[in-house]
């Protein structure tokens, strides 16, 4: 009996290779080839998306004005660009027992009034489910469950009873009889996310696909899945008790916007008021040496964020940086500015770096701030406790203005802080403002107010 052919998929980026490899040539991942069974050339021709016999023009195409809809949930929405899309894909990926089966049987719980909604298990027991939802104090007769892994079974079911929202948990189970590969494998999880990608554009059926994420934090599976749907959700924890829902890409809505979730008894709950959610509630007179606060804004909010930074005695000469919410090279740029232009000494210290509450901060208007916390901790001098910061740091030692510093001090003065320290100071101004062009001036100022 002839042996089938073989080939090696790397698990990342989908290359395929006739012999394992250590590296992938693609995407530089280390020991992520798996060895596949050849697919017949058969598999997989079928039209993802198919509209008429004949090209029409954009002006014929009907938009049906309900294309858009709301879920009910109102930080996921927001996160969505204002609502789920009939037709379109969403992939949600997040850490085991983060809250994801739990969010999406809220989610069609909510979409159910007027519409079909069905939830498929491939993890979960019939009865299991149902334990969650009356958990939840959901309405249990509103949604349908299914439970099989098997992809030609659920196409006959979602082309026979129309449904409006369908929960595939989770991705990595689905399996096709065509392809010869356990549940899991590459080719497996590619050609079933297409296959029900596919049909559900076709019926006007929004698809939420449960993903799980890799040790590294990355989804599993390869990347052509991502550029398969329409948009991908991370879930992380910041806290305890504290979700946030990230868009890593929304072909209908801004990348920009967060959701902000707490998790309870009843599931997982929208924060109302998250605007202070990630400063620290302190009492007294004076802060304590290495904080500073800052605005920062994802996608149409801003958020008052507390950066914290703390400094000892590097061991054995060899100094370290400890940032896992701020990047690495972030930090050891603005250290070595502070260094150059502002004769702060840490190059023999070791640099402990944290954001409270847990938020990751990508945002260059973190510099200014992140600086001066730095220097705060070296220095053992506290900042004004009433004072936020924003700005650029470039290799000069210039203080850069970033965008939007009216939305950043109002937001800084309904939250109770009355000066601001920036680049460059606006014609008006809701707080007393203090300007700098360099970091050495700005530590000057920071001294004079102490």
């Amino acid at each position: 009996m002839k042996d089938k052919a073989i080939q090696y998929v790397c698990s990342q980026c989908g290359r395929t290779e006739t012999k394992w490899l250590g590296r992938c040539p693609d995407c530089g991942s280390w020991n992520t080839f798996e060895e596949e069974a050849v697919q017949s050339a058969s598999v997989g021709k079928r039209a993802v998306i198919s509209t008429a016999t004949k090209p029409i023009s954009l002006g014929e195409v009907v938009v049906d004005p309900l294309f858009r809809y709301e879920t009910g949930i109102s930080e996921l929405d927001r996160v969505l660009g204002g609502g789920v899309m009939r037709g379109s894909s969403i992939l949600l990926g997040g850490e085991p027992g983060i809250g994801k089966s739990t969010l999406m049987i809220q989610v069609l719980e909510k979409c159910s009034v007027g519409r079909k909604v069905l939830y498929v298990s491939g993890e979960e027991s019939p009865s299991q489910v149902k334990l969650r939802a009356q958990r939840l104090g959901l309405t249990l007769s509103c949604i349908d469950i299914f439970c099989d892994t098997r992809v030609e079974i659920l196409e006959k079911i979602l082309s026979s009873a129309h449904y409006d929202v369908v929960v595939i948990d989770s991705l990595q189970t689905l399996s096709s009889e065509e392809i010869p590969s356990p549940a899991g494998s590459v080719n497996q999880i590619r050609y079933c996310s297409t296959l029900l990608v596919g049909m559900c554009k076709q019926l006007g059926t929004s698809l939420f696909l449960i993903g799980h994420v890799t040790k590294e934090g990355t989804l599993a599976g390869p990347k052509v899945i991502e550029h398969l749907v329409d948009t991908v959700l991370y879930f992380e924890q910041v806290s305890s008790g504290v979700r946030l829902v990230r868009a890593m890409k929304n072909r209908f809505g801004s990348v920009d916007e967060i959701g902000i979730f707490s998790m309870n008894e009843k599931g997982l709950t929208p924060v109302a008021n998250p605007s202070s959610f990630f400063i620290t509630d302190r009492s007294g007179s004076a802060l304590p040496p290495g904080i500073s606060y800052t605005p920062v804004i994802e996608g149409s909010r801003t958020f008052l964020v507390e950066i914290q930074a703390l400094t000892t005695s590097a061991k054995n000469g060899f100094s370290r940086i400890y940032s896992d919410r701020i990047d690495t090279a972030r930090v050891t740029r603005v250290a070595a500015i502070l260094e150059r232009h502002a004769s702060v000494r840490l190059s023999d210290q070791d640099i402990y770096v944290n954001v409270a509450g847990g938020m990751k901060l990508n945002e260059v208007s973190i510099e200014l701030p992140l600086a001066l916390a730095l220097w705060s901790a070296v220095s053992n001098k506290s900042l004004p406790k009433a004072m936020v910061s924003f700005g650029e740091l470039s290799l000069a030692g210039e203080v850069r203005s970033v965008g939007f510093p009216d939305k950043r001090e109002k937001a800084s003065k309904e939250l109770g802080f009355n000066r601001s320290l920036l680049p460059r100071s606006s014609t008006r101004s809701l707080l007393i403002q203090h300007a700098c062009t360099t970091m050495r001036e700005a530590l000057e100022i920071c001294s004079s107010l102490q």
